[in-house]
């Protein structure tokens, strides 16, 4: 049986600790979290331990959640790895790149597992396209939030826009060429609302918008590539697939003849892809829990998330420089 111990018992740790009393073959020992207000709300509601101390928890387990605040996240962290315990992290997977660069030191010299919640790469619109070939050659995501106090103390690129971030780095795979970004803080002390262009060595170029002050949710992101598009719905759990084919081709949901202006015969093929639903929190926290027990790679690597951050921390110096030149 793993044991599993949770760091955080706020909004998102209640969650997890709820989700992994889901999770059959492991046995979740307990929490910690300073506050005694959010520990007495856990432990009520959940029924489990709350631990006196990092070291006790670390000590009670084989493998960590850390689900507390990103300041925090790289000295528990570390004391995890230090202790050679296998360690989930919540993204960002850390407060500063500094921070960041030591943690993938850390978990390569610990030699254990290390997934960062990346929770989009679960999303079952997303897991739909697992088995089709992407090449995308321009991407435009649109990540659009109601305003909520709750973590407006950074800003909307490591709040929403480093899911996208994410997601854009693991389709493209092509090193980041150049990064030019803009945002305004609206609402608090923090970009608010921000829109990033990052261009790749392969050619690709991705157009990121988020914002944590619409009147409406939208978690969109559209793919182009060549004789196809492809469009993924985060929050509707939808994705469609658009293509230019060639006559008597595989058949798709729907298909629609065109007469080219050379005079070439195409067919515009759309399909939707099954979407089964799912929970994406349960299957990422049971993935790792998998991953450990079988020793098998996790999907989001301490690397991954390293990478997502790194991206995110250009933008908000892009975007730092953008509104130095417009406030002269």
């Amino acid at each position: 049986m793993l044991k599993i111990g949770v760091f955080g018992a706020g909004h998102l740790g209640n969650i997890h600790i709820q989700q992994w009393k889901e999770v059959p073959g492991i046995e979740l020992v307990g929490f910690y979290d300073p506050s005694d207000e959010k520990a007495a709300l856990a432990t009520a509601q959940h029924q489990i331990p709350r631990f006196d101390s990092i070291d006790a928890l670390i000590n009670a387990a084989d493998a960590l959640d850390i689900v507390s605040i990103t300041t925090t996240h790289y000295q528990i962290a570390k004391q995890c790895l230090l202790a050679g315990k296998h360690v989930f992290i919540e993204k960002p997977l850390a407060h500063t790149l500094e921070e960041g660069q030591e943690l993938v030191k850390l978990v390569k010299e610990a030699n254990v597992k290390c997934q960062i919640g990346h929770v989009e790469r679960y999303n079952p619109a997303f897991l739909a396209l697992e088995d089709y070939a992407l090449q995308p050659m321009f991407i435009e995501s649109h990540r659009l939030a109601q305003f909520n106090p709750r973590g407006t103390d950074v800003a909307v690129i490591l709040d929403l826009m480093i899911h996208d971030i994410d997601i854009v780095l693991h389709l493209v795979k092509s090193p980041v060429r150049r990064i030019s970004a803009s945002g305004v803080a609206v609402m608090s002390e923090t970009a608010d609302i921000a829109n990033a262009r990052i261009e790749f060595d392969n050619g690709c170029v991705a157009n990121l918008t988020s914002s944590r002050i619409s009147l409406k949710k939208m978690r969109k992101t559209r793919v182009f590539q060549r004789d196809a598009y492809i469009g993924i719905d985060f929050l509707e759990k939808k994705t469609e697939i658009i293509r230019l084919k060639e006559p008597g081709a595989a058949k798709g949901l729907m298909d629609i003849p065109l007469e080219m202006a050379n005079g070439d015969k195409k067919v515009i093929s759309i399909q939707m892809p099954d979407v089964p639903a799912s929970n994406a929190i349960r299957m990422e926290l049971s993935e790792f829990a998998e991953a450990i027990k079988q020793d098998k790679p996790v999907r989001v690597s301490v690397y991954d998330g390293y990478q997502a951050m790194d991206v995110a921390h250009q933008i908000l110096k892009k975007m730092s420089i953008h509104n130095e030149l417009h406030n002269v």
